[in-house]
């Protein structure tokens, strides 16, 4: 095959919705024999494509996930978190209006929800920055590519300076961003879809307002977000809107990856924009997550959509917005033992790296990029850092897993909790030359300053 079509083609899906059946207790024992004896691959470790083309397969490929599209769940039913199970808009919610705002162009008073906001678009840059580098590579790798550089437990940038070509070889850093990430290469914020997602959702909440519908992210994507952007449960969802198929069976029809990560970093602006109710962001999180992901899947998003609420009223700690993020998770979720399990071993294990491995052998068994184990290592990453920045975000990227991700959502919730950009290390905000790169129309090169003020609009627009 000359084209190869990540996430999406039938016979790199199955291996993976084998390992969807047995998280969520189906028994597809009889169809993953089928699968086996017929030569099928198991389920791509990093990437989106096996290794080996097998255009082959996709007959079968085809029968087998329509098979396990129908086994039912044996996994006992989470009772409903407190949102709606509906992909309609509820009404609009009042926002009050603070002190000096009468709508239209952009206020510059003194206002500390602006500045809570611009610390927190720094800081998810910054955190997402660090983590770029290490992306895909297991947690050995990490760990010795950063001690060869003197900077372990890590403190800043990973480098390539003082590290043995042996190591550099061994361990290759993450093709797409190592020319953009190291600390010898960083000249401004360059695109990641942690950094696509919000602008997107700041443009969903400029276009149709806080009332949303599933169906309205849908057509903002199809509208703002390139297809090429797009990866795991986002791709199958865009693939599916082509396909004519509509929300929310967008989220479930032959897509295995719909508990994993993706919902969950798109979550910040639901709760940047709801300070001091996470229910509301919450709600908003699911309609958004509603389009790509069920299960866990939902659950990441209204767990970080809710911490964020927590953290942005510049008066909960950070334990307090965890808090807040569990408080709208089906507490016998997956998800949620995950979460409990990670802040519970911050808490009693000081040292770090020893709570990133014990959190590695019990949840090891996920793919890197679901949400179950990321959800645990940054609720683990936040309760250690206990409201420091760059304790926070180092300790989110030092865990591995989806790194980039990790390190850019606890980046948000740090920022919020230093309330101020000026509060955060200059190491961290500088190199960003207040200048994001994207391939969202109308962002490229935007300051995080103006993203600051048009979130701000956005979090007290009525």
């Amino acid at each position: 095959m000359n084209v190869r079509l990540t996430w999406v083609q039938p016979e790199d899906l199955v291996g993976h919705e084998l390992r969807q059946a047995a998280e969520d207790g189906r028994d597809a024992t009889t169809i993953a024999a089928r699968w086996q004896a017929a030569g099928g691959p198991p389920p791509p470790p990093t990437a989106g494509a096996s290794p080996t083309p097998r255009p082959d397969l996709r007959p079968l490929a085809e029968t087998l996930l329509t098979e396990l599209a129908a086994l039912p769940p044996a996994e006992p039913k989470a009772s409903q978190p407190p949102t709606p199970a509906s992909v309609h808009a509820p009404p609009a919610r009042e926002a009050p209006r603070p002190q000096g705002y009468g709508g239209g162009a952009p206020t510059r008073e003194p206002q500390p929800l602006r500045d809570r906001l611009h610390a927190a678009w720094l800081g998810r840059a910054a955190g997402c920055l660090l983590g770029k580098p290490v992306e895909k590579l297991p947690l050995p790798a990490i760990r010795a590519l950063a001690r060869a550089a003197g900077n372990w437990p890590l403190t800043t940038w990973f480098t390539e300076r003082g590290v043995p070509p042996h190591l550099l070889a061994a361990h290759p850093w993450n093709r797409r961003s190592a020319a953009t990430s190291l600390a010898e290469n960083i000249d401004g914020m360059p695109e990641d879809d942690d950094l696509n997602y919000p602008l997107l959702n700041l443009l969903l909440l400029q276009r149709y307002g806080r009332g949303f519908s599933t169906s309205d992210v849908a057509r903002l994507w199809l509208d703002e977000l390139p297809a090429g952007r797009t990866f795991t449960a986002e791709r199958i969802a865009y693939r599916n809107l082509l396909d004519g198929i509509e929300p929310p069976l967008t989220a479930s029809h032959r897509n295995p990856f719909r508990e994993w990560i993706g919902a969950q970093i798109r979550a910040d602006v639901h709760g940047w924009t709801h300070p001091g109710d996470p229910a509301a962001a919450a709600e908003q999180a699911y309609r958004d997550a509603a389009l790509t992901h069920t299960a866990n899947g939902l659950y990441g998003a209204q767990f970080v959509a809710a911490t964020i609420a927590g953290a942005a009223t510049g008066t909960a700690d950070v334990h307090q917005a965890l808090a807040a993020g569990l408080s709208v998770v089906p507490p016998r979720s997956r998800l949620a033992v995950a979460v409990r399990l990670g802040i519970e071993t911050a808490r009693t294990t000081p040292d770090f790296d020893a709570v990133v491995d014990r959190l590695h052998a019990t949840l090891g068994g996920y793919h890197w990029v679901h949400a179950v184990p990321n959800a645990a290592l940054l609720a683990a990453a936040l309760t250690h850092g206990d409201g420091d920045f760059s304790r926070t975000i180092c300790a989110a990227v030092s865990g591995g897993w989806d790194t980039d991700s990790n390190g850019a959502t606890a980046g948000s919730v740090a920022g919020l909790l230093a309330g101020h950009p000026d509060r955060l290390p200059e190491r961290w905000t500088s190199p960003l030359k207040n200048r994001l790169a994207t391939s969202i129309p109308s962002f490229d090169g935007i300051g995080f300053d103006t993203l600051a003020e048009l979130t701000y609009l956005e979090a007290v627009r009525p």
